[in-house]
């Protein structure tokens, strides 16, 4: 696996390195030890996918909130998005700035999320999944997000958002702390 740093401090675009013959290809997409020798979070609570039927279906920005606070994987296993995550920690360098990487099937990319840092994407074509491994359990009470295209984050959406829930559609401005 070869890490790369990702524009938002701890966060990591993680490349498979696939081996080819001619029954096709293999490739290791997890490794505790891998992980762990880059200060990573190993643990997964649960695994979970969403499958998005049509092409510009947004979902996001989402995170928990302590003490449900997630690290969090991410790999598309079936077409193409425009992954983003925005720091949402007062804390880290990054504060604010946000980071986007196109995962697709074809590139077998995952993005790793560090807590406190809210994530989305925008699919990029119909029938899209998208997997991820969470150090959490889910908790809805500890649910939060903001909002996909708030001033406050300048980011760059390609295309158009042409299905969003009204969740994320709604969450109110974001103020820094």
């Amino acid at each position: 696996m070869i890490f790369t740093e990702a524009d938002v401090a701890g966060a990591y675009i993680i490349d498979v390195e696939p081996l080819s013959d001619e029954r096709g290809l293999f490739a290791r997409t997890w490794c505790r030890r891998e992980l762990e020798e880059h200060g990573l979070d190993i643990d997964v609570a649960q695994c979970s996918t969403s499958f998005n039927a049509t092409t510009g279906t947004l979902r996001g920005l989402h995170l928990q909130a302590e003490p449900f606070a997630e690290t969090k994987t991410v790999r598309c296993t079936s077409g193409a998005i425009h992954d983003v995550i925005v720091d949402l920690r007062p804390e880290s360098p990054t504060y604010l700035m946000h980071a986007a990487v196109r995962l697709t099937s074809e590139n077998r990319r995952m993005l790793y999320i560090p807590k406190g840092v809210a994530h989305g994407f925008l699919t990029l074509v119909d029938r899209t999944e998208v997997a991820y491994q969470m150090s959490e359990f889910y908790s809805a009470e500890h649910a939060r997000g903001v909002r996909w295209d708030d001033p406050a984050f300048r980011i760059e959406w390609p295309g158009g958002a042409r299905i969003i829930n009204e969740r994320d559609r709604t969450y109110p401005d974001f103020v820094p702390q």
